[in-house]
């Protein structure tokens, strides 16, 4: 199927009973995995990687074989760039045909936030790809990146930020953290539901590792649209590759790669169900 932009996958705002998943990959056999997890569902799909993982896997080599990828799914899928923290990936990304991208600017003073966040937004628009930044500071670290604590998003900055930057997508910290948890996160709910009734931004819940069904659940049910998952996916086909290492002493190259696809496809699939995406392709 052709590309799509990621807002063009989100529930309307008065439909808070799913919410799209985006899966981070980092190599083909994720991507193959979660795209056969989207096709069994007949789910929508976003595909992503962070620019904090680009050590692991170059942009300019994963990038063609996520375009590539999505291209192939029979769902609608978008590409997106997650946790872009420099305009030289940006700009990459755009490139090689990203449907959209998310500046963080989280670590910046609201002011400074906004001002580069429109600049992402003006260079995204111009292609024709939809945008994600980050208000208030989702702890812990993705990928490279430095483990930051958690500062919850205010209201006022939220809506403020949302208006005055033309974002599409909306990131908040509402307690939880990147990574795996531990310690059980405190979820502020209300202040989610504040922001959700204060701005017509689609929110986007990051840090979903480690939280139960039920979080998940009053997540969107209180208004996130989209929930990134990428440590639980690393961990899955981790896992997948340590029982074939323990249960198969033979186990060839080919073995560890449907490792990855499997443990990938498996925790995409568990996740989609909990968004409650199952089926929301017409």
């Amino acid at each position: 199927m052709p590309l799509v932009k990621m807002t063009e996958l989100f529930p309307k705002k008065s439909d808070c009973t799913y919410a799209i998943g985006a899966f981070n990959v980092s190599d083909m056999e994720m991507a193959w995995g979660a795209i056969q997890a989207a096709e069994e569902l007949n789910a929508p799909l976003i595909l992503q990687i962070a620019e904090g993982r680009l050590r692991y896997s170059p942009l300019d080599l994963l990038g063609p074989v996520m375009i590539a990828a999505a291209k192939k799914c029979k769902m609608p899928t978008a590409v997106h760039l997650d946790h872009g923290g420099t305009i030289e990936a940006i700009k990459l990304a755009l490139e090689l045909g990203f449907t959209s991208v998310m500046f963080d600017g989280s670590k910046y003073p609201l002011d400074e936030n906004i001002r580069k966040t429109r600049e992402v937004v003006e260079l995204a628009h111009s292609k024709g790809a939809a945008v994600e930044a980050e208000i208030g500071r989702v702890g812990g670290a993705e990928g490279d990146y430095k483990a930051v604590d958690i500062a919850v998003t205010s209201v006022d900055e939220a809506v403020r930020f949302a208006k005055e930057s033309g974002i599409d997508a909306m990131a908040v910290a509402i307690g939880t953290a990147h990574g795996n948890y531990k310690e059980t996160p405190k979820l502020r709910i209300d202040r989610l539901k504040e922001i959700f009734d204060a701005t017509d931004t689609p929110l986007v819940l990051h840090g979903g590792t480690g939280l139960t069904e039920d979080d998940f659940k009053n997540c969107y049910h209180n208004g996130i649209k989209k929930i990134n998952i990428a440590t639980a996916s690393y961990d899955s086909s981790a896992n997948k590759i340590k029982e074939i290492a323990k249960s198969k002493s033979d186990a060839k190259y080919f073995d560890f790669s449907d490792a990855i696809v499997q443990g990938t496809m498996e925790n995409v699939k568990k996740h989609m169900k909990i968004f409650g995406v199952e089926n929301k392709v017409k």
